[in-house]
């Protein structure tokens, strides 16, 4: 097991190490001046600016900097915002991000899986119908679409929740529920499509005849093996929600970090672009490695396997 993570340790730190290197590429090949935006300024403010945050020293040394200073965890000052560091922005936006994200995700998980079982058990009957089409449309219809209609039904028309801003649980429902339609309607698929693969098996058939109830063998034994996808879905689909939607987040006017990561990239704000890449990134790659750990918890015979192959 300690190898296993030692590996899992080296691969993460590796892959971290190139975003790094290629968002940093990137930022710099681009042509454009993060200090040239609407007006004009003179050249020798630039040249000054230019040297105050190292930009003047080849790239090679700029990017040694800027290790450096990650592994001392410090991602720079922001270019846009004076006085401000990267780490304030984060520190700023991802708790808001966050909360909303979480709330989304248990959306989510649950009402996905709940309508997936639902699906499954009544395959080919009108409650599948009608479960997969509510799948149909959560998939189709993108999320700012989602989120006008829930503010024009919930608040406008019905005066339920309020219409927008942060702070309050109920100004916090509406976007979540429209953060979580698309994956909702994607897990309820999935769970769909694996409980029904499952159901068939002979082994399901097996415990029928033993005389186990519906809720045992749907809990105790297809719900554990149709669910091993939904866990792989669930590493990329944390770190997605939990560092927020820009047009979610637009159109409750939440101050979350999907705002500040489109607006570093149309003020070509560098480090600010570099460092919620690189913290997305690592978020990433983390809720990954937690997927994998779960995975042998869930199934024992991948843990028993990875032994045998020498891996764990």
């Amino acid at each position: 097991m300690i190898k296993y993570l030692m590996k899992k340790g080296a691969i993460l730190l590796a892959s971290l190490f190139l975003v790094t290197l290629l968002t940093f590429v990137l930022m710099h090949t681009i042509p454009g001046d993060p200090f040239i935006q609407d007006k004009a300024i003179p050249e020798e403010i630039l040249v000054s600016l230019r040297k105050h945050y190292g930009l003047d020293q080849p790239l090679f040394v700029q990017f040694i900097k800027y290790v450096k200073g990650i592994c001392h965890f410090d991602l720079g000052p922001s270019f846009k915002y004076e006085g401000r560091s990267v780490n304030e922005i984060i520190a700023q936006g991802f708790p808001v991000s966050c909360i909303l994200g979480i709330e989304a995700l248990v959306i989510a998980v649950f009402g996905g899986v709940v309508l997936g079982s639902i699906a499954a058990l009544n395959h080919q009957r009108g409650s599948d119908y009608a479960m997969m089409l509510i799948a149909v449309i959560g998939i189709s219809v993108p999320s700012f679409i989602v989120a006008t209609f829930l503010q024009y039904l919930l608040a406008m028309k019905l005066n339920l929740l309020p219409v927008a801003r942060w702070g309050s649980f109920s100004q916090t429902l509406m976007p979540a529920l429209s953060l979580a339609a698309l994956p909702l309607a994607f897990i309820a698929r999935l769970t769909r499509a694996n409980m029904i693969e499952v159901l068939q098996q002979d082994y399901i058939h097996t415990a029928k005849s033993k005389g186990l109830g519906p809720i045992q063998i749907v809990l105790r034994h297809v719900l554990r093996n149709a669910l091993l996808p939904v866990v792989s879905y669930l590493g990329p689909l944390t770190a997605a929600v939990m560092t927020g939607s820009f047009a979610i987040e637009k159109i409750f006017g939440i101050p979350g970090l999907g705002q500040w990561f489109v607006m570093s990239i149309s003020n070509r704000d560098y480090t600010v672009i570099m460092g919620t890449t690189l913290f997305y990134s690592a978020l990433l790659l983390l809720c990954v490695f937690v997927v994998d750990l779960l995975y042998c918890f869930i199934d024992p015979r991948i843990r028993l396997k990875g032994e045998s192959d020498g891996r764990l």
